[in-house]
């Protein structure tokens, strides 16, 4: 059975622990309440459920304050850890398919509603209502972004959870979706951690490399992915960053940080912290290294404006010409 590192090890950098568990819909509330307090009695951060884990039938749907909600929220509450709840909900007489976020304390942080429904949603008796905004929220470990299944063949959406700054996303779903995930991850540099109705639910990593798609069998049939991602770890580009930059922080700092990926091809590399009390990322600033996300975005808006600069050139160019050959003529 995977288990978690011992607790020295999990302070170094910015460690989250992270349960995703897999099943299929319509397993009785009780069940999925004995899952969630066995793993969160092992000790965690973040438990993640799959998508509309009790169905998605005119039975289903319930209220925030409905017995779903307040069953997985006691239970964040007793083992103080962070729970995705994904539940059929209602609000007056609008359905939504949604991801509920309960923080340590039991409470309500977030709710994401599926901006990109699956045709049978808005088929059915009463239709489920699109969802208008992408959702990244702040816990006391990272920022996390939120998508569900079908949302993940919008890659604006993705876009948008990277501009809020998300450092890790979970993607409650009905299937595992596979490359499609992990390009989201290798385009925007964050953690991606699923939780699906099938056993297989995939982490990928900050350059899109599958961290895990394997799982132990838990109680009632249930597939459970335990992993400790590390959201001080960080990626770059060798443009502007190597080989001065980086020799000389790890010249400085060989026992704090290390270039723990190089990937020659991309032209990427990863920095990660090598002992406690150390912040790779800090390091990396204090030597003016730029992240890829920033270097990527700072790119795009220069060259935005260099196309501004030269549209404006040739429209004055333009007019300087018309006025010239009028005064020839």
């Amino acid at each position: 059975m995977t288990e978690f590192n011992s607790a020295a090890e999990q302070q170094i950098g910015r460690p989250v622990r992270v349960v995703s568990i897999a099943f299929k819909p319509n397993v009785p509330l009780e069940h999925v309440a004995e899952m969630v307090d066995l793993e969160g009695a092992r000790g965690t951060d973040l438990i993640v459920l799959p998508e509309t884990f009790l169905g998605q039938n005119e039975a289903t749907i319930e209220p925030l304050s409905g017995r779903t909600i307040q069953t997985i929220g006691g239970l964040a509450k007793k083992h103080r850890t962070y729970v995705v709840c994904p539940v059929d909900r209602c609000q007056g007489n609008q359905r939504f398919n949604s991801a509920v976020v309960l923080d340590r304390s039991g409470e309500i942080v977030c709710i994401y509603d599926k901006m990109y429904l699956y045709y049978e949603e808005y088929g059915k008796p009463p239709p489920v209502q699109p969802g208008e905004r992408a959702s990244a929220f702040s816990t006391d470990f990272g920022r996390v972004g939120l998508a569900i299944c079908f949302d993940v063949n919008w890659p604006d959406l993705w876009k948008e959870l990277s501009d809020q700054g998300a450092e890790l996303v979970i993607w409650p779903s009905a299937y595992s979706a596979g490359r499609a995930l992990q390009a989201h991850a290798i385009n925007h540099h964050y953690y991606v951690v699923s939780a699906t109705w099938t056993p297989d639910c995939r982490v990928y990593d900050i350059d899109g490399a599958e961290m895990s798609h394997g799982s132990d069998t838990g109680q009632h049939g249930a597939h459970v992915t335990r992993i400790i991602l590390d959201l001080d770890r960080c990626i770059f580009h060798y443009n502007v960053n190597a080989p001065g930059k980086l020799r000389r922080l790890l010249e400085d700092h060989g026992d704090d940080v290390e270039q723990e990926k190089a990937l020659p091809l991309e032209s990427w590399f990863v920095l990660r912290a090598k002992r406690p009390g150390v912040s790779a990322r800090e390091l990396a600033r204090k030597y003016g290294l730029e992240e890829l996300t920033h270097y990527i975005n700072r790119s795009d808006l220069e060259i935005d404006a260099l196309r501004k600069a030269s549209s404006a050139t040739a429209g004055h160019v333009a007019a300087c010409t018309a006025q010239d050959s009028r005064y020839r003529s």
